[in-house]
């Protein structure tokens, strides 16, 4: 568990501690692929740590393939569904498979993908949380010169709609009108107030308005991008390429922005990179910005990395942030190295 230097606080949770599962898929050539969930709670750990460790032993001899080791550990849960828990379990695999198939390659998992290292378009995710319109206004500037950014996302849903408006208008003041605002709900609306809202904030310049109402409304996202001019962003909780599919089948919005422990890691994102690609959508990262710049580096319609640093206490060597674009480290794999001693310190009991 780890202390976040900048709690979470949206409308539906305050988060203080971020839980990590650590990764290692050890070959018996000695390569380790690495790879790391972030399942929110530390309830959530004691279900996945056990169904990771049954992988270990279910696919122990096996050759590091991770296309066949994905559909293997999907289908060794087939009886309790391809969604939930059982599609973190695999893309936790699937993302620590493909980091040790990269390393085994003797190159940079984005190499290995078909594409080139290089840098990234970021914007910064790590603040800007439902406080008072001068704390945003006051955290906007830091945010923006920590990694030259020109692009911030803020959260709104406070108990009243002027305050969102007031902390938007606040933020600019502070940053300017050059800066690409996002603004992400965190489903903390109804549609009612979703329609209210997003009317009210829709002539703010917003690069777009993310998750206002609970996820699997598809038909209230399919309203609100047909009425709003801002784009409407979601795809955190798509549960495999299939979920993706089915939203842009149904016109539910503008942008996609898969998370990896929910699409289905690598493997899971490359399928679903190329119905967005088919499709014309753009397609930006939610959390894991390590495996995620390597992807992008790949993906037909890449839009923006969420940058979050919030893994990096447990890191030998982060990322490096600069200009506004995250550097890849020209390193066999996804360049994941633990820190051991910051590991032991923060090592919590199931």
């Amino acid at each position: 568990m780890l202390k976040l230097k900048r709690p979470v606080v949206a409308r539906i949770a305050t988060i203080t501690e971020w839980p990590l599962i650590l990764i290692d898929l050890i070959t018996e050539e000695g390569i380790i692929g690495r790879s790391y969930l972030e399942p929110y709670t530390i309830k959530t750990m004691r279900y996945l740590v056990p169904a990771l460790q049954d992988f270990g032993a279910m696919l122990k001899g096996r050759r590091v393939a991770p296309v066949e080791l994905y559909d293997l550990a999907r289908k060794s849960l087939h009886f309790l569904g391809y969604q939930g828990l059982s599609m973190i379990a695999v893309s936790g695999l699937d993302m620590a498979a493909w980091d040790a198939l990269a390393k085994a390659s003797g190159v940079p998992l984005c190499v290995l993908l078909g594409g080139s290292v290089g840098p990234v378009k970021a914007y910064n995710s790590n603040g800007l949380w439902l406080q008072a319109p001068e704390v945003v206004a006051a955290d906007a500037t830091p945010l923006r010169d920590e990694g030259g950014f020109t692009a911030l996302k803020l959260r709104l849903g406070r108990d009243r709609a002027s305050d969102d408006l007031a902390a938007i208008h606040a933020i600019r003041a502070a940053v300017g009108n050059d800066m690409e605002l996002m603004a992400d709900f965190n489903q903390g609306l109804h549609l009612g107030e979703a329609l209210q809202r997003c009317h009210m904030i829709d002539d703010q310049g917003l690069a777009w308005i993310e998750e206002p109402i609970v996820y699997d409304n598809l038909d209230g996202y399919a309203q609100l991008t047909a009425e709003l001019k801002t784009p409407i962003q979601i795809g955190e909780n798509f549960y495999g390429p299939r979920d993706l599919h089915i939203a842009l089948q149904r016109k539910a919005c503008d942008f996609v922005m898969p998370d990896f422990m929910r699409i289905g890691g690598v493997t899971g994102w490359l399928r679903a990179s190329a119905i967005a690609g088919a499709a014309g959508i753009p397609m930006s990262t939610h959390l894991y910005p390590e495996v995620a710049a390597h992807v992008m580096r790949v993906t037909e319609t890449a839009h923006w990395l969420e940058w979050q640093d919030w893994a990096d206490p447990v890191l030998q060597k982060p990322y490096e942030i600069r200009d506004g674009l995250l550097h890849i480290p020209d390193v066999p794999g996804v360049g994941l190295e633990w820190n051991e001693e910051a590991v032991a310190a923060n090592q919590a009991a199931l």
